[in-house]
């Protein structure tokens, strides 16, 4: 019987216990992404890897645990950080922007859906840091279950509460955008509870917030054009929003052209809602968007707007607001349909709505 007691003990250190371990800066154990300049060569007396693109640690899946990499000082613009989970063009991503040290958008948490950054639409995973001038400084991610805590030189910055591609586990890599420097790259995994039963995107406890959409496929925006009596031709899928509202339309569909931030073709997709109402009234859609919209109700138009980065002065992010826009709708009895043309290039495409009385 001691016998036996002391075999399962020792199985179950043996399964529960950390792994941790450093990944050298050697070609042979990473996997560079498409498109990715990579240099490896030894900078300040440490082997480093100048990155400007994506690598991936080879044969490594992550679910639980840390990983900390330390980052060559920068003060032009750039972006430097770690992916994570990824699973083909989903992935979750934290990342450096040195050069606004000391602003509130120095560090920023975001998912990628199908390739395409998603920041504009989780402007609550951004946080003021100062970084050193010079040297290197260290970033390190705590992953737990759907939540994430982040330090950078040993101090916390950023707290994430909900991480949003549903990934459990997935590969671990670097991230860089107009080249930085990374060294000295470890991971600790740990395990996933067996208990654990994913996030609680949907619990939606607001009644006018619209939770869920018939999503149509993607087309390219090229003509610049929309025929309402496409509307009724499309084939569209019932998909549900974040808790918030928040519908992330690359979750759902892949743009023929993603990956390549502002060199992005526009593309477009139409987001339906069925109105029913038993007498003719007046409701209020309070909305916002990105990057533009164009709202039909019964096949009119009744709004435009471009909220695209930028679009509105060179310190315009294109943040979303469920209260940033209202538009009085005219409802007749019966069924009223809403069709809402959101337009993209980059950095998030994104529809968040709810319905209120007038």
């Amino acid at each position: 019987m001691r016998t036996l007691i002391f075999i399962f003990l020792v199985s179950q250190f043996l399964t529960s216990q950390e792994i941790n371990k450093t990944i050298e800066i050697h070609p042979s154990n990473w996997e560079i992404f498409d498109g990715t300049k990579a240099l490896f060569e030894t900078f300040d007396n440490r082997k480093t890897l100048l990155l400007n693109g994506k690598v991936f640690v080879k044969n490594i899946e992550f679910s639980n645990g840390t990983i900390e990499v330390d980052i060559y000082a920068k003060n032009t613009r750039s972006f430097a950080g770690i992916v994570f989970r990824r699973k083909a063009g989903n992935m979750e991503e934290v990342y450096l922007r040195m050069h606004k040290s000391n602003q509130i958008d120095a560090i920023q948490y975001t998912p990628t859906f199908n390739k395409d950054l998603s920041w504009q639409l989780y402007n609550e995973y951004q946080a003021k840091v100062e970084f050193k001038e010079q040297g290197w400084n260290k970033l390190r991610i705590e992953v737990v279950d759907d939540k994430s805590t982040i330090y950078v030189n040993d101090t916390e910055v950023l707290k994430v509460d909900q991480l949003k591609t549903d990934h459990m586990k997935g590969e671990i890599g670097l991230f860089a955008l107009f080249e930085n420097r990374f060294s000295n790259f470890k991971y600790i995994q740990k395990d996933i509870p067996d208990n654990f039963l994913g996030n609680d995107n949907k619990l939606i406890t607001d009644s006018t917030i619209i939770s869920k959409w018939n999503l149509s496929q993607p087309f390219p925006y090229t003509n610049k054009e929309i025929d309402v009596t496409d509307f009724f031709d499309r084939d569209y899928k019932i998909v549900e929003t974040e808790k918030s509202g928040l519908l992330p339309i690359s979750k759902f569909i892949k743009k023929s052209s993603s990956g390549n931030f502002d060199n992005n073709e526009e593309a477009f997709a139409v987001a339906m809602k069925i109105i029913e109402s038993d007498i003719e009234q007046r409701k209020v859609f309070s909305f916002d968007f990105s990057d533009k919209v164009i709202v039909y109700l019964n096949n009119q138009p009744v709004f435009y707007g471009n909220n695209a980065f930028r679009s509105k002065g060179n310190q315009f992010m294109g943040h979303m607001n469920i209260d940033a826009n209202k538009v009085s709708l005219n409802l007749k009895k019966g069924q009223n349909l809403l069709h809402c043309v959101v337009i993209e290039r980059a950095n998030g495409w994104g529809l968040i709505g709810k319905l209120i009385d007038f």
